[in-house]
């Protein structure tokens, strides 16, 4: 990533993309804008952006459509944008991929802030380690998991919730901080989606996912994942 990062903004409203272009530009980003979905797909080919704030609402493709399609060919941090302030639509969004989540009107300092913390997720020097849990195996700089030798496919929310437990291995995460780093601040309360979701996970990695050994529960905290993966 270069010292100034490019971001793709893609928005089909021009005073929108003129305004987020000046914005980003002061606070240090070089900006790259789509008004379209098709100019987004092409322009993240050429251009390679380090990050994309993607409007949901478009006249061409859906914004989640060209997420989806980005997402096969890469994996860069994205941003959604949108009018729409229900959280099923934070949901399926996080769900389909994207990064973060915010809803117009924003404030600029707020979205800069935001594709900063995305981009440090991204190129943080944490990823470069392999966890070994029991059997399992988290390779955290090739986001690849494998059970027994077998590669395990996970969903990009279980993969981003794995992430952060993996890495801070043998530490406990306390629940409110999974679900702001996971899927935003205002899911910091809801500990019983967070719940559905490290029961997911642990039908993929555990032998006993009724008896976990490798995604540990502390009552009241959080969770841990345990290198050892073989204690009660």
């Amino acid at each position: 990533m270069s010292a100034e990062p490019l971001v793709l903004v893609v928005d089909d409203e021009a005073g929108v993309l003129r305004l987020m272009k000046l914005e980003l530009t002061a606070q240090g980003f070089r900006v790259v804008t789509a008004a379209g979905g098709e100019d987004a797909l092409r322009l993240a080919e050429e251009q390679r952006p380090d990050a994309i704030v993607l409007d949901v609402m478009m006249p061409d493709i859906s914004g989640l459509e060209v997420m989806r399609r980005l997402r096969e060919r890469a994996n860069v941090p994205i941003i959604l944008v949108t009018a729409k302030d229900k959280d099923s639509d934070k949901v399926r969004g996080l769900e389909l991929g994207a990064d973060d989540y915010v809803v117009k009107p924003f404030n600029p300092d707020e979205l800069g802030a935001r594709i900063r913390a995305v981009l440090r997720r991204a190129f943080s020097a944490d990823v470069d380690r392999v966890i070994r849990a029991g059997s399992v195996e988290i390779d955290l700089n090739r986001r690849l998991v494998t059970k027994n030798g077998q590669q395990v496919s996970l969903t990009r929310t279980e993969w981003l919730l794995l992430q952060h437990l993996a890495g801070n291995p043998d530490k406990v995460i306390l629940s409110p901080e999974l679900l702001s780093k996971v899927w935003g601040p205002e899911y910091r309360d809801d500990l019983q989606y967070l719940r559905v979701w490290i029961s997911r996970l642990r039908a993929k990695l555990e032998d006993a996912p009724g008896e976990p050994r490798i995604i540990k529960t502390l009552p009241g905290i959080g969770y841990m994942l345990s290198t050892a993966g073989t204690e009660a």
